[in-house]
């Protein structure tokens, strides 16, 4: 998000309208803090809208307690981040440094008044981006990990936060500075996630961090959505923002981190509107501000694993090993597609440890001084070969076939043949891997015989097989398991499944165009069709 430190300095010395801060006085309630009283914990939700009208506020570093920075709060502006518009967690304590009142208001009310003054909305929405995207470029949380590198389990935590644009400090097992090494005495210099000064995961993993960050939404039973959408790739975010916008109660259920197979594309050049280009992630972020926005609701990571039809003909689906069961009265099959695996000896033992499907910021700083292997042929082995070789000594491109004419856009397939970082080779293959606890060396095949390069860093770009195991045979499939929708069904909208009710857009719907584009204009489209399906079946929305 090019300029939203920029947009944050602004919005600094631009308070709220006079006319505006009067209809936050009328749903709020006044509140005084003593010097040193503290405002907010690590943790707590972000369930009031906090504004000061005297005082001062402060960011405190949990783990000194000493306050950060630049970074308090005075008379005319307000608390929290983007977290504010879901209930989530605050990552730091905030604590009053002189005598402070101010007017807060519930979360609920607050988004009420939002909802019907948009130009408030507008500022407090900037602000609220703007503030978590320097908290996370300045990595200010309470959240630590440690050994990251070396462990998986990590990685996983790393890479959720890090999609899900959640603030957190890394770690080397041996880093040098006071900091690292107290943080590795806590952790008996075993690999850890820390959370709050001293609270160390036991088995840490996205689900266990979610949850202490109010991010795991724990689904009421008893409410009745009018749409459920599976899938958080841009036909799952544009279809929320849509949904939101349109009034339909809405949840969107996703199993790792918003942005699909797009949240994985380090630059997308293409894409109407951003000639400069705009990383996947990125795209997809400001869909699901939008969507909250609009009151969509978000759940993750949580994963559907079966659907069924209750009595009453809604669609009630299964979170997890039989955790939880939602009810909706509408399905969207937006959960695109998964990475496909090479048959190699060891593959799953250095997943994460050196062979990743993904080629972000993240995933790249495991690059840095050693050669990296990219396999594929596609647009975005093409894409992460251009971002890999920013920071690797070196890329290696492995295509099966003997040309990139037929699977790669001519753009990038030109940038690739002239950068002097990259090598392509035609007709090769990863033979074997080797390493002891990650990755250390491949060995390629090709027409010339076997050879051994040495590399930390392989990168499995190959296509991808449908997510659609949990439908639990609701709907016709095609041979290749992609969801058959429209007139291969007999349906009226090009988006109805062979089940009224459920329907399809993406990369997982049978037939479509595998780009971003299509799938966001898919996922906007199809908002009509859902509703038309709950009108004539006197459902009401909402």
């Amino acid at each position: 998000m090019e300029g939203i430190g920029v947009e944050l300095e602004t919005m600094r010395r631009v308070p709220l309208a006079d006319a505006h801060v009067d209809a936050i006085r009328q749903i709020a309630k006044e509140r005084s803090y003593e010097a040193g009283e503290t405002v907010v914990e690590v943790g707590d939700k972000q369930d009031r809208f906090v504004y000061l009208l005297e005082g001062e506020i402060e960011l405190v570093d949990p783990y000194s307690g000493e306050r950060m920075i630049e970074s308090s709060l005075g008379p005319t502006q307000f608390m929290g981040d983007i977290g504010f518009l879901n209930a989530g967690s605050f990552f730091l304590p905030m604590r009053a440094v002189k005598p402070t009142r101010t007017i807060e208001a519930t979360r609920e009310d607050m988004l009420a008044l939002m909802g019907r003054v948009p130009e408030l909305s507008d500022h407090i929405i900037t602000v609220f981006v703007a503030r978590r995207q320097r908290q996370f470029q300045a990595k200010n949380s309470s959240i630590k990990l440690i050994g990251a590198d070396r462990d998986a389990q990590v990685q996983d935590v790393e890479r959720f936060l890090s999609r899900n644009r959640v603030p957190f400090q890394s770690f080397d097992l041996d880093g040098g500075d006071d900091e690292a090494a107290a943080l590795c005495r806590l952790s008996d210099h075993e690999p850890a996630v820390i959370f709050n000064q001293n609270h160390v995961i036991e088995d840490p993993c996205p689900r266990k961090v979610a949850q202490l960050l109010n991010l795991d939404l724990e689904a009421d039973p008893e409410t009745m959505f009018d749409l459920l959408i599976v899938g958080g790739g841009p036909g799952g975010v544009a279809a929320a923002v849509y949904a939101g916008s349109e009034g339909l109660c809405a949840l969107l259920v996703e199993d790792s981190a918003i942005g699909g197979q797009a949240g994985t594309s380090s630059r997308i050049e293409n894409y109407m509107g951003f000639p400069t280009g705009i990383s996947g992630s990125d795209l997809v972020y400001r869909g699901e501000i939008q969507a909250l926005k609009f009151g969509t609701r978000f759940a993750m990571p949580r994963r559907v694993s079966a659907l069924r039809i209750a009595e009453d003909g809604t669609f009630c689906a299964t979170l997890g090993t039989n955790e939880t069961e939602i009810c909706a009265r509408a399905i969207l099959v937006a959960t695109g597609v998964q990475y496909r695996r090479l048959p190699i000896d060891r593959l799953e033992e250095f997943e994460s440890a050196g062979v990743f499907y993904a080629a972000t910021d993240m995933e790249a700083r495991f690059c840095r001084n050693t050669e990296a292997v990219v396999i594929g042929g596609g647009n975005s082995a093409g894409q992460a070969a251009m971002h890999l070789s920013r920071s690797a000594s070196h890329v290696h491109v492995l295509v099966r076939g003997d040309s990139l004419a037929a699977s790669m856009s001519s753009y990038l397939s030109n940038r690739l043949e002239a950068d002097p970082k990259i090598t392509v080779h035609y007709g090769a293959q990863v033979d074997a891997l080797h390493g002891d606890e990650s990755l250390e060396a491949v060995t390629i095949k090709s027409g010339d015989g076997k050879w051994r390069l040495d590399t930390r860093a392989l990168f499995i770009m190959i296509g991808a097989a449908p997510n659609t195991g949990w439908l639990s045979d609701l709907v016709e499939l095609d041979g290749r398991g992609f969801v058959l929708t429209g007139e291969a069904v007999d349906a009226a909208s090009p988006y109805a499944t062979s089940r009224e009710g459920i329907f399809a857009v993406g990369d997982v719907r049978a037939g479509s165009v595998k780009r971003v584009a299509s799938s966001v204009g898919e996922g906007s489209v199809v908002i009509s069709a859902v509703w038309n399906w709950l009108d004539a079946n006197g459902q009401e929305a909402g």
